[in-house]
């Protein structure tokens, strides 16, 4: 069974294919370009998403729930992105799980307040992985699909 993990961004979506038991088939990220106009960086991103889906059929969808603390003005965005996300997965018939922060880091490490470093780490060794993932995104989304294979 296949889980495709999704960390939200607009100028940086990572993204991971995993089995459920764990083996990664593949991680990367969707980038957009900085200064290009918001609905054509959000096109792209539904571009990307959609021939992820098409490559790796994915029956399980999880994703990094929206957080933020600050500027509310990127979380607009984001929020966007978030929308043609989901507009995506049910375009391809695909449900999907939100894990917030705190719930990945629990799941992954068993403390919901884990560093970024020990994160990271643990994906490393979960997924028997030589280096660890970059870029940060990228990690997170394994991280967001790891979560979701343990709560399978």
């Amino acid at each position: 069974m296949r889980i495709l993990g999704i960390d939200p961004g607009y100028g940086i979506l990572g993204w991971s294919i995993i089995e459920k038991d764990f083996v990664m088939v593949q991680y990367g990220t969707i980038t957009t370009e900085k200064g290009r106009p918001l609905d054509d960086r959000l096109l792209d991103i539904h571009t990307g998403l959609k021939h992820l889906i098409e490559t790796y059929h994915p029956q399980h969808v999880a994703m990094e729930k929206l957080f933020f603390s600050r500027n509310t003005t990127t979380a607009l965005d984001v929020a966007k992105t978030i929308g043609v996300i989901i507009l995506t997965l049910k375009q391809s018939g695909l449900d999907y799980c939100e894990y917030t922060p705190s719930q990945v880091k629990q799941a992954i490490t068993g403390y919901g307040r884990a560093s970024k470093e020990q994160m990271q780490s643990m994906i490393k060794k979960l997924f028997k992985l030589k280096d660890i993932p970059r870029p940060d995104d990228a990690a997170d989304a394994l991280a967001v699909a790891a979560c979701h294979s343990f709560r399978l």
